[in-house]
């Protein structure tokens, strides 16, 4: 019985693995502009970038604005990627890093979109 329980075990325990594995790993980061109420969303694994926002809609309690991935923020070359605040309070943009070979982008809100610069070293 003490086997089979093991075994049982054991059979959860690489299912979860796998299940996390095949889920889409996201960092979450506030814009650093102090009167700014942004997040950025990064996919890790690929570099897309998008944000959200509250917004004001009379007669509700607030809605939800996203942007999504525009001009530079799309999905890069597989790598692990990063956000990064500037700690500047006038900032509306991150930086992406790109963790593998350190490449940097700036991303902020452009047009209705998230945009990123090419990425630099």
């Amino acid at each position: 019985m003490a086997s089979l329980l093991r075994a049982c075990a054991v059979a959860a325990a690489v299912c979860l693995g796998a299940a996390a594995a095949l889920a889409a790993p996201f960092e979450f980061l506030a814009a650093p502009q102090t009167n700014l109420n942004r997040i950025y969303r990064l996919d890790k694994a690929t570099g897309e970038v998008g944000a959200c926002q509250y917004g004001l809609k009379e007669g509700t309690i607030g809605v939800t604005i996203c942007y999504p991935p525009g001009e530079g923020a799309g999905a890069q070359t597989p790598s692990e990627y990063g956000l990064v605040s500037s700690r500047h309070d006038q900032e509306a943009g991150v930086f992406r890093v790109d963790l593998r070979n350190g490449a940097v982008a700036i991303c902020y809100v452009y047009n209705e979109a998230v945009v990123c610069t090419p990425p630099g070293k």
